[in-house]
């Protein structure tokens, strides 16, 4: 469990550096003489330039263990954010933010499979998942109201350079505090890795592309792509409320209030996982009733209903507390043990396609009709396709079965 405590705390560090930017980063792009549009397309690169960064993880995670991207990644983005406070052009914003997407892609999948290897037993397993999204919702309850705290004191490049030079130390701490997890593979996972030739055969690399999203040779064992609509909707769901929010009448009062806005999410996914006994449930069950509960608090929201906008954002934050967690257990029994930074990779995947979605698509529609819609409309099919576990997912090789 000491492993554990340090990724849980270098993770809220990180997760406080880089949520502290969400009230600020939109005002500061509009105040370089960015458009809307172009804060839509910012928002949406960050997640677009994921992509590549997840493709790359999944398999190095499995074969090289989640250390050395988990620290690589910290540097890298707090070198990013440093370079942010420097920017006077808002195309030179959208390169850097481009390329904080990229390195920050490695520090989920390593963060995860980290996580998933320290225990073989599922209940064990789903406290994990769920202490990572307590830690998570901890640093985002604070962070979003500090980082405006910063930006009205210090202004916006105070405010950046801070905390990239906090990321970069955050960085050299884990290189120190976190032991390795890199195992050489058996001979088995040599194979189902891809083998260590250094030009694999044309079907061999087809069969490994495939086998990232679980219809490779293991693919009665994989995860049905089905699964990957319910993360991608989640994150353009979230996608649209972080760029609408900033741009609402009541954030527009000030920093400090919009960043009391994104708290409020924060506060009600921090009162969900701090439900430790909804661990003993279902993980689809959960992720099924978080769906449905976030998906019509958003329909409440494109309808304009009575229900004022600060209980409808700890709503959106109570629902997505449950949902998140139970989502990634879920995934957990769906996936093969070997290839958990393919699955958590593919994970990530879906989610920066869809948070670059939903900026993108709140920025172009919102003239017309409320972004909230979109919302609406992709996370009710997503839940309702979401796929149930077929099997019991085998124990880690080399770990006890719980007794």
């Amino acid at each position: 469990m000491r492993t554990a405590v340090w990724l849980y705390v270098f993770l809220f560090v990180a997760m406080f550096d880089l949520h502290a930017q969400y009230p600020v980063l939109s005002p500061f792009a509009l105040s370089l003489g960015a458009t809307p549009a172009f804060v839509g397309l910012m928002m949406g690169v960050y997640s677009l330039t994921h992509l590549p960064g997840n493709l790359i993880a999944g398999p190095l995670v499995d074969r090289f263990g989640g250390k050395p991207f988990v620290v690589g990644s910290l540097v890298a983005a707090g070198v990013c954010l440093w370079l942010q406070s420097r920017v006077a052009e808002p195309w030179q914003l959208l390169a850097v933010r481009a390329v904080a997407g990229f390195v920050i892609a490695f520090l989920s999948p390593a963060c995860l499979a980290m996580l998933a290897k320290l225990s073989a037993d599922r209940f064990a397993q789903g406290k994990l998942m769920a202490g990572n999204g307590l830690v998570h919702t901890l640093a985002a309850v604070v962070s979003p109201a500090a980082g405006a705290m910063l930006a009205a004191r210090f202004g916006f490049e105070g405010t950046f350079a801070a905390l990239g030079l906090a990321l970069v130390g955050i960085g050299v701490l884990a290189a120190l505090g976190i032991p390795s997890d890199a195992k050489p593979p058996s001979p088995g996972q040599e194979e189902a890795l891809g083998g260590r030739r250094k030009f694999p055969e044309p079907r061999r690399r087809i069969e490994s592309f495939r086998g990232f999203f679980g219809n490779g040779p293991e693919r009665a064992r994989g995860v049905p792509p089905l699964f990957y609509l319910t993360p991608a909707a989640l994150a353009c769901s979230q996608g649209i409320l972080y760029f609408e929010l900033p741009l609402s009448e009541a954030a527009r009062r000030s920093l400090e209030t919009s960043g009391a806005l994104f708290s409020l999410v924060s506060v009600g996914a921090f009162v969900s996982l701090a439900l430790l006994f909804l661990n003993r449930y279902s993980p689809y069950a959960r992720a099924a009733a978080g769906g449905v509960a976030l998906a019509l608090t958003f329909y409440g929201l494109a309808i304009d209903w009575p229900v004022p906008l600060a209980p409808s954002l700890v709503m959106i934050g109570l629902a997505k507390g449950v949902l998140w967690p139970a989502m990634t257990t879920h995934l957990l029994a769906l996936a093969d043990q070997r290839h958990y930074g393919r699955a958590f990779a593919a994970l990530s995947v879906a989610s920066s396609v869809g948070a670059f979605v939903g900026p993108l698509a709140a920025a172009n529609v919102r003239d017309d009709v409320s972004p909230f819609w979109v919302a609406f409309l992709l996370l009710l099919p997503a839940i309702g396709l979401l796929p149930g576990a077929r099997r019991a997912a085998p124990p880690i090789a080399g770990l006890p079965e719980k007794m």
